[in-house]
């Protein structure tokens, strides 16, 4: 049976942290509020709980989850070949709603679906969101809803679309953006984005010039 833990308690917060990476080791989910919307979390180097997180939502392996990271020198150990173009968008838009995908570091033992060797990298500008980061390292995290249905913007509505499917949902009250970060793709020739959010493609076109808008 799932638990929930409201974390704007702040007698209680760092137990409930502590409880959230215990159940990450043991390969269970969470879901947890970022700066955007609510996402579902599981250790980033266990397969079985990265397939019980695509299971949860609806998803194939077709569509790996995004990587949350606490600190954004962590990039250097997920991403082959950081570049300036990497460093300067990190330095600007992180931590925010920036998703980067990039090469992935070939030495990583990890399965998140099918990436083609590639993995997509994000600080949250939120501070329970960094905690929990702070404690687990790296976590995948998706939208916390059932694939094709609205992202949850409150603990409320991703409980209602996951359910028991998740161990422990952590309350950080309502998001108020309720809008998915923007995705840039920098891991071909081209620099590519792939989903409109927050950051628009004139910000990242001041960093990255020869950027093309897919999601136009």
């Amino acid at each position: 049976m799932s638990r929930r833990f409201d974390v704007s308690q702040e007698e209680i917060r760092e137990l409930v942290f502590d409880e959230c990476a215990r159940v990450v080791d043991t390969g269970n989910l969470l879901v947890i509020p970022t700066d955007t919307v609510y996402g579902i979390a599981a250790d980033a180097f266990s397969a079985s709980a990265v397939a019980a997180l695509l299971a949860a939502k609806g998803r194939g392996r077709d569509m790996p989850p995004p990587v949350l990271v606490p600190r954004a020198e962590t990039i250097f150990g997920l991403v082959d070949g950081v570049d300036e173009a990497v460093l300067a968008l990190t330095a600007k838009f992180w931590p925010g709603p920036l998703t980067i995908i990039a090469n992935a570091q070939p030495s990583l033992d990890w399965d998140l679906g099918d990436t083609h060797g590639t993995v997509a990298v994000r600080m949250p500008d939120d501070e329970s969101a960094l905690a929990l980061l702070g404690r687990t390292g790296p976590l995948a995290v998706s939208s916390a809803n059932i694939s094709g249905q609205p992202a949850a913007r409150t603990a409320d509505e991703a409980q209602e679309m996951l359910g028991d499917d998740v161990d422990i949902y952590v309350d950080g009250g309502v998001r108020e953006s309720g809008i998915s970060s923007t995705i840039i793709d920098l891991s071909g020739d081209v620099p590519r984005i792939l989903r409109r959010g927050p950051i628009t493609a004139d910000d990242l076109r001041e960093i990255v010039p020869e950027l093309v808008d897919l999601d136009g």
